[in-house]
């Protein structure tokens, strides 16, 4: 509960990233995401995607940015269907 209040509370600029795993048969998802990252590109560094099999990817998105801006990214990427999974870890430097 702590570092949930500590990371949540950070403002500022910090270096983080969104850890995803989603359903790749989902309709239209993987183009909702490239969509969102496109929009986000101001503080998108990179991204890797995995296939972990026929089904699940693992997407893994750098940040850095303001981080009330990564967390509203986060929340809008969980809310898309077929998001199984998201992780939010930003660092303060």
């Amino acid at each position: 509960m702590t570092e949930y209040r500590w990371e949540y509370e950070k403002e500022g600029v910090a270096p983080g990233t969104v850890t995803i795993i989603y359903d790749h048969e989902v309709k239209g998802l993987e183009e909702s995401l490239t969509d969102t990252q496109h929009l986000r590109r101001n503080i998108i560094s990179s991204t890797m995607h995995i296939h972990l099999d026929e089904r699940n990817y693992l997407l893994v998105i750098v940040v850095k940015g303001k981080v009330k801006t990564i967390q509203n990214l986060a929340k809008e990427l969980m809310g898309k269907r077929g998001v199984k999974q998201l992780k939010l870890a930003t660092v303060m430097v």
